[in-house]
């Protein structure tokens, strides 16, 4: 059990203070409920722009890495589709150096023409390395669009097209800004060596002026069921080996399918003991890597199967042992002691990541986001729950042939 304080300031920032003093360390993050989703459609990739240019400096701070370094810390973030998440982990006694440079930028950027030309220019290297020059590095792009036709899910973090980037004006940067980067849109967290009462103060100290602003989410398109497969083929001559891409629909981050799911891509795919381990990549020899994992987005997202084939093999036989497997998931019930296995796994993997100060502080904020940062304390109890019944039922509604997406690569061959 983690437990934690949580109180909303009068600019509407959610502060949680989660007590450790068993460390000499404490972690301080902050998380924005901005991600990919919230993009306009022709100016995607503007939050992982943000994520750059978060750290180019503020109206008070024109190095934030510096600071950090210098009070014994570390720093970094992150973007998904969901949100857009900062933190810092210092020494107790500096935390106060943390609290600065994150309430700075909150306050506002240093906008100008300079920083936004070269961060724009290192999310525009960084796409051309990632999704263009990679073997397989345009995968997300392909198989997004072809999953999703209204939700914004249909493109990469990354962005959908690089000219998004190049074309982001100064404007479109501030408008962004102001919309999004609020203490009205954000939860702070700070954990670790500290009382309730120093963070609240502390919190309050340094956010509690910034004004929130009038932030106003748009609602979100829903996904419509899919009612027939879909299927892409890429020819490529950059790429290794053929590969296979499968996305089926799945429910969101809270519901009790996102947690059947991700036992499920358990069984398939993880560690040697799986399914696609034993038979497909070690006994049958069909792929040289083979892959099974959720999405993990807070609306309905994705169960990605990947698999890169050996070079004899073809994808019609790749697909069909792909399928022979699904199958028996949706026929036969998991044994009790295959099923007792993969949840005590699993509650030990959470448990180990508790352990660390930072990944508490970044947990409970994104549970908040999603509504209740007592989210995290409920997490283990529903994985126990889940029965054999379960996870055969729920495969036989997600893998259907209706609900697929299908991406094929193929090396292309000279003639």
């Amino acid at each position: 059990m983690i437990a934690f304080e949580k109180k909303v300031l009068d600019n509407g920032l959610i502060v949680i203070i989660h007590e450790d003093p068993s460390t000499p360390m404490v972690a301080v993050n902050v998380a924005y409920n901005v991600g990919s989703k919230d993009e306009d459609d022709e100016k995607t990739g503007f939050a992982h722009l943000f994520e750059h240019l978060m750290f180019g400096g503020s109206v008070n701070i024109p190095d934030f890495d510096t600071p950090i370094q210098e009070a014994g810390g570390e720093n970094n973030a992150f973007t998904n589709s969901d949100i857009t998440n900062f933190y810092e982990l210092v020494p107790a006694q500096n935390i106060e150096t943390a609290l600065w440079l994150e309430s700075d930028r909150m306050l506002q950027l240093r906008f100008s023409k300079k920083s936004l030309n070269t961060q724009k220019k290192v999310v525009i290297e960084e796409f051309k390395e990632t999704c263009l020059n990679e073997p397989y590095g345009d995968m997300w792009h392909h198989l997004s669009e072809l999953s999703y036709t209204k939700h914004p899910y249909q493109w990469p973090t990354i962005g959908r097209e690089m000219n998004h980037i190049a074309n982001a004006t100064i404007e479109d940067v501030k408008t962004f800004f102001y919309q999004f980067y609020r203490p009205d849109n954000a939860v702070l967290v700070i954990a670790g060596n500290i009382t309730s009462a120093e963070g609240f103060f502390l919190a309050n100290k340094w956010f509690g002026s910034i004004p929130p602003g009038k932030n106003q989410k748009k609602l979100l398109p829903q996904e419509p069921k899919q009612i027939a497969s879909r299927k892409k083929i890429i020819r490529q001559d950059i790429i290794p080996h053929d590969a296979i891409y499968r996305a089926y629909h799945m429910d969101g981050r809270l519901s009790d399918e996102y947690f059947i799911c991700d036992l499920i891509s358990d069984i398939l795919a993880n560690g040697r003991s799986s399914r696609f381990y034993q038979k497909l990549y070690k006994e049958q020899q069909l792929f040289s890597t083979i892959d099974a994992y959720i999405s993990g987005s807070s609306d309905p997202g994705l169960f990605i199967i990947e698999g890169k084939t050996m070079p004899d093999v073809s994808i019609e036989q790749a697909s069909e042992a792909i399928d022979r497997e699904l199958r028996l998931l949706m026929e036969e019930n998991l044994s009790e002691r295959e099923l007792t296995k993969l949840k005590n796994s699993l509650e030990s993997s959470l448990i180990f990541s508790e352990i660390s100060v930072l990944n508490k502080a970044i947990s409970l904020a994104y549970f908040e986001t999603l509504g209740d940062a007592g989210f995290i304390n409920e997490e283990a109890a529903r994985y126990q729950k889940l029965t054999a019944e379960d996870i055969r039922n729920t495969a036989k509604k997600i893998f259907r042939a209706e609900n697929c997406n299908e991406l094929i690569y193929f090396k292309k061959v000279e003639i």
